[in-house]
């Protein structure tokens, strides 16, 4: 894999902390980051994958890797992930929060327990995470912060209720640091992907849907990080998931969630 040339100016030689790193978007972002030359801080909770992973891009690209096990649903784990930086010695330019989860199902039959976990990793982790590296990127006046939402993020999406709010506070944060920051030298984007290749739908539930194709992870995080470094506040890697949104500025808001309510209904309902 060959990291694309915009990327590789801009990021190479640095340093990024790519969380939920060992399946997915974030795999492919790690990935991403590699081929163009930077050094990574792998978080996840799956240690057995991370030093794979860790082991393969060493090998592929000539990069440093360091793997940090974590969970984000504990609420002491963005710090203990600044901590090890800050021992290390490592200025963190580039924050990719990744980690994240989502649930398909009447909201009222979900598990309560596992709602709050979900707004715990999607959003107070996230804002955790970029309150505590985002200042010293300020003070060095470079450094790029990506944010994962969601297409999701555009409208309210009835049996994933919790999921799609998680995935509109992450866009809106994303979109409203980026310009807070600018002036600073530093760049926030939300990546809004949509159906995308990954182990998503099946820790979420969600079925497969007809007619509904899967962008692979890998274009999806290409996509992204081209859009971060230039300085794009949010990406949408796939013309239908632009066109769908363009659309929804012309369409009443109930017929827009409800759309999304036939759509995402479960079978057995």
């Amino acid at each position: 894999m060959q990291g694309s040339k915009v990327l590789r100016q801009a990021v190479q030689g640095k340093w990024a902390l790519v969380t939920g790193a060992s399946a997915g978007i974030g795999l492919a972002l790690a990935e991403q980051l590699a081929a163009a030359g930077v050094n990574l801080v792998l978080t996840a909770r799956r240690s057995d994958r991370l030093e794979a992973l860790a082991a393969r891009l060493r090998s592929e690209n000539g990069i440093e890797v360091r793997n940090i096990t974590a969970d984000l649903a504990e609420p002491s784990a963005p710090q203990q992930l600044l901590a090890a930086t800050e021992e290390s010695g490592l200025a963190i330019d580039i924050l990719i929060n990744n980690a994240g989860f989502g649930y398909s199902g009447e909201f009222a039959k979900g598990d309560a327990a596992w709602q709050r976990q979900m707004v715990d990793v999607n959003c107070a982790a996230v804002v955790h995470l970029t309150g505590l590296f985002l200042p010293e990127m300020i003070k060095r006046r470079r450094g790029y912060v990506m944010i994962v939402a969601s297409t999701a993020s555009y409208q309210p999406v009835a049996y994933m209720s919790t999921y799609a709010a998680t995935k509109a506070f992450d866009r809106f944060l994303a979109e409203a640091l980026a310009h807070e920051v600018a002036e600073h030298g530093v760049k926030v984007s939300a990546l809004c992907p949509g159906p995308t290749e990954s182990e998503f739908n099946q820790v979420a539930g969600l079925r497969e849907m007809r007619g509904r194709s899967s962008q692979s992870a890998e274009e999806v995080a290409r996509l992204g990080l081209e859009g971060l470094v230039e300085g794009r506040s949010w990406v949408i890697p796939y013309s239908a998931g632009k066109a769908m949104v363009f659309m929804q500025r012309f369409v009443p808001r109930r017929l827009v969630s409800g759309a999304a309510a036939r759509m995402f209904r479960p079978k057995s309902r």
